[in-house]
Order: C-alpha cells, then sequence, then structure tokens
C-alpha cells in the first residue's frame, strides 16, 4: 500500500485482514485515545471536493492521534474554484510535498488518475459511485466486533444501490470472504449487472426477501444528488424499502442494522430501528477512526 489505497477491489484478502486487526488496537476499548508520535513530522492533506462529515473528521482526527500534522481544504476553499484544473491542484499539492493526499472528488476514478502522475501516496475518500474503501474497511471492522467471522454470513444490502459507492466496495470487500450478498432495490436504482461484480451476489426487488434470514442488514442513502431521473416520492420509496421494526423479525435473530450516515429518516430508516440495540451505527462512526488510524500507519509509518 506504498501508493495509497484506491479501493478494495485491487488488494488482497490478507492486506485487509492486517488493517482490520490493527484497528482493534485503535479501537477505544484498547487504546483511550492516547495520542501517538507514530506519523510525528509527517503532513496528512485532506481534499475533500464534495460534503463530508464522518469521513473528512475522522481522517483529521486519525492523523492527529498518530501524531501527524493535518490540512484541510475544501473546493470552494481551493484555486479550483477560480477555475484551476484538478491536475494542476494536485500538482500544486505534490510540489509542497505531503505525505499523503486523502482525496473525495464526484468523478470516478479521479484518485486513480491522478495516483499515476503524483509520487504522493492517494487515499480514496469516495470517487462519485465508484468505491469508498475505507467505508467498506470499517464496516467489515464493525460486523467482526459482533461476529466471529465474515465468511458465511447473510448480508443485505439495501437502497440506492446504483449510485452507491459504498455498496461497491462492500461487495469487492465481503465477496473475498465468501459472503452471500443480497442487493435489494427498486428497479431504477438496481442495475442487473451489480450481480456479475462479484461471486456470490444476488438481486431482488422485494426488501422482505433480502431481510430474510440476513445476518447483516445495510441501508443506504437515497442519493438525490446524483440522481438524473425523477426522484421517487419520499413516501413511496419509505413504503416498499424503508426499515421498519417488522421487517426485523424475518432477519437472523442476532441480526445487525448498519448504515453508512447521513441517516435520512422516515426515508430510509424508522427512528426505532436506528436507535435500537441492534443498530450498529455509531459503532461505524467510532470504528472509522480507528480503521483510518490503521491505513494511515500502513501506508505512512
Amino acid at each position: 500500500m506504498a501508493k495509497g489505497l484506491l479501493g478494495i477491489e485491487g488488494i488482497e484478502r490478507s492486506e485487509i485482514e492486517a488493517i482490520l486487526e490493527r484497528a482493534k488496537v485503535f479501537q477505544p476499548a484498547t487504546n483511550r485515545h492516547t495520542k501517538l508520535d507514530t506519523l510525528r513530522g509527517q503532513t496528512v492533506v485532506n481534499l475533500f471536493f464534495e460534503n463530508s462529515t464522518r469521513t473528512r473528521t475522522s481522517f483529521e482526527i486519525a492523523a492527529k492521534r498518530l501524531g501527524a500534522d493535518t490540512i484541510s481544504i475544501t473546493a470552494s476553499g481551493s484555486s479550483i474554484s477560480k477555475g484551476e484544473s484538478l491536475v494542476d491542484t494536485l500538482n500544486t499539492l505534490g510540489a509542497m510535498h505531503p505525505d499523503a493526499i486523502v482525496m473525495r472528488h464526484a468523478a470516478s476514478g479521479a484518485p486513480h488518475f491522478l495516483s499515476r502522475y503524483l509520487p504522493t501516496p492517494i487515499i480514496n475518500a469516495g470517487d462519485g459511485a465508484h468505491e469508498h474503501p475505507t467505508q467498506a474497511l470499517l464496516d467489515a471492522r464493525t460486523i467482526l466486533d459482533r461476529r466471529e467471522k465474515l465468511e458465511s454470513l447473510r448480508v443485505a444490502i439495501i437502497g440506492d444501490i446504483a449510485h452507491s459507492r459504498v455498496a461497491r466496495s462492500n461487495i469487492h470487500l465481503l465477496s473475498k470472504f465468501g459472503a452471500d450478498i443480497v442487493l435489494c432495490g427498486p428497479a431504477s436504482l438496481l442495475p442487473r449487472e451489480l450481480a456479475d461484480i462479484a461471486p456470490g451476489v444476488s438481486l431482488t426487488y422485494d426488501i422482505r426477501e433480502a431481510i430474510k434470514d440476513a445476518d447483516v442488514i445495510m441501508m443506504l442513502r437515497v442519493q438525490l444528488e446524483r440522481q438524473h431521473e425523477a426522484p421517487i416520492p419520499s413516501g413511496e420509496y419509505f413504503r416498499f424499502y424503508g426499515l421498519r421494526l417488522e421487517h426485523m423479525s424475518l432477519a437472523k435473530p442476532d441480526a445487525m442494522v448498519m448504515h453508512p450516515g447521513p441517516i435520512n429518516r422516515g426515508r430510509e430508516i424508522t427512528s426505532e430501528v436506528a436507535d435500537s440495540q441492534k443498530s450498529a451505527i455509531l459503532n461505524q462512526v467510532e470504528n472509522g477512526v480507528a480503521v483510518r488510524m490503521a491505513v494511515l500507519e500502513r501506508i505512512l509509518a
């Protein structure tokens, strides 16, 4: 991972296992937020061209807990707002010799393209509808906090699959461990070709079928900002694809509920489920820092 982390698809299972195991050391139960000097003297640039709360903040906290200096730049605060190209912006940053660039961009493949021209390691914090590798890693860490292993789990991923980089990264990761993955959503948001993205993937338009006997239920945000067609009315979407308490009886008795956030309550999930004991949503946020510490350490230490 010397050249950064661009996606889950291209890395080996052993690499994933090493990151997940190392992240355990950085969890609050093990590490009481002690500031380390592992990356002292190194600089991490957070370059976000899309809005973010969880990812940007957790990367910044992760870097600082490892002793690194951080600089956060948004599109509106960069020279891109003055007409500078993305390549020129990255070349300018590269000339300042940061040790890593954490980058989120609306264009799928943008981090991959730039990594071919910059010596600086790039960590993909989400590129369009393509991948969000550290989200899949923190999701896996969260599952393992409640399960012994990822193998043989039935995982239902429900919602706006078509526009979800979270779904794609999770599919790539979970399939490496032999999980049974069922994708569910309305036809307009569930492309048939996704069944071929990895082994063990099936599709359904029926939320009840997806949830039946599930070990893990991953709900997704409806990404209105990426939809070019008329969106499904909120009430209609919730009626057919919103997760309600009554659905939980169909899943395994110890099933867990996840959501990458931000949550749209009453559209994708009810408060009764989001705030229940089965919900691991806040655990995901907490693990975001631990996993991103493990990733930064692996790339830079």
